[in-house]
């Protein structure tokens, strides 16, 4: 597994170790040891103990990764401090922007950098295109709160911002975003309703709260049986179409050219890495 194929990135509070070794145990494909929103103030200091000894030593499949509190806060740099030297897979940035990405400076691991405010969403293809940057992930509390947007059971109220961000990640050459956070950890049939929506959309991967999320995003975002069988259909079908001098072929009626062709390579490409965890 590697943070460009990973699907469910599951956060855990940092001053909570039996949290936290429950998350790392709990099939995640990144595993999020959080010291910013889940953390009082009051166990700032104790949660950045207890994530380093915990982290320090990990014996996990899962990826690692370490959300200290926003750039420009009275705890950030006190929080890398405390996580320096660790072999971290991943820095999940919260309250992202250019400048913020800019600030951790160029040393250091991969960042997962959090679009959770409107500043944070139009500067999202900047913030992107930095180097450090491997991926994007939607606030979208935060950024609601602060839009003042009203939950709905079809999620229209962050269409924009979810399809900005898989543009912007798109266009920065990055991997496709994970999306929000379903908040609701009793509502499995919630959660897979909006994953799905989050996939069609072009997501990749989803933001868990709790380890019963996890079977629920890792199989949605990894294609079917039937999906794969119809890649390979469709790959096939393509390749003796090519052989025959053609660009073009009828599968089920339905017309195949590149553009399906290189659809159907990434189901398989997904369906290799989902094996390969």
């Amino acid at each position: 597994m590697s943070l460009a194929t990973a699907r469910s990135l599951l956060f855990a509070p940092g001053h909570e170790e039996r949290k936290l070794q429950k998350a790392l145990a709990a099939g995640a494909d990144a595993v999020v040891a959080d010291l910013e929103d889940a953390v009082p103030a009051g166990e700032k200091e104790a949660a950045r103990a207890v994530a380093r000894s915990v982290l320090e030593g990990r014996a996990t499949r899962s990826l690692v990764a370490v959300r200290p509190n926003a750039v420009g806060t009275a705890h950030w740099e006190a929080d890398l401090e405390a996580v320096s030297g660790l072999e971290l897979d991943a820095l999940v940035l919260p309250k992202a922007t250019p400048e913020a990405v800019t600030a951790l400076g160029p040393d250091g691991p991969p960042v997962i950098a959090i679009v959770e405010t409107a500043l944070g969403l139009r500067q999202a293809f900047e913030t992107a295109r930095l180097p450090r940057v491997a991926a994007l992930v939607l606030g979208a509390v935060d950024l609601g709160a602060e839009l003042g947007l009203e939950p709905r059971a079809d999620g229209l109220e962050v269409l924009y911002a979810r399809s900005q961000l898989v543009v912007d990640s798109a266009a920065a050459g990055i991997r496709s975003p994970f999306d929000l956070v379903h908040v609701d950890i009793r509502d499995d049939e919630g959660l897979e309703a909006e994953a799905r929506l989050a996939r069609s959309l072009g997501f990749r991967g989803k933001a868990c709260i709790h380890p019963a999320q996890i079977e629920i995003v890792n199989r949605v975002f990894s294609p079917t049986e039937e999906e794969q069988e119809r890649a390979r259909r469709v790959i096939e079908a393509y390749e003796h179409a090519l052989a025959d001098g053609r660009g073009v072929v009828a599968l089920d009626g339905e017309m195949i050219d590149l553009p399906v062709v290189e659809r159907a390579r990434r189901v398989l490409a997904e369906t290799e890495r989902s094996v390969s965890r």
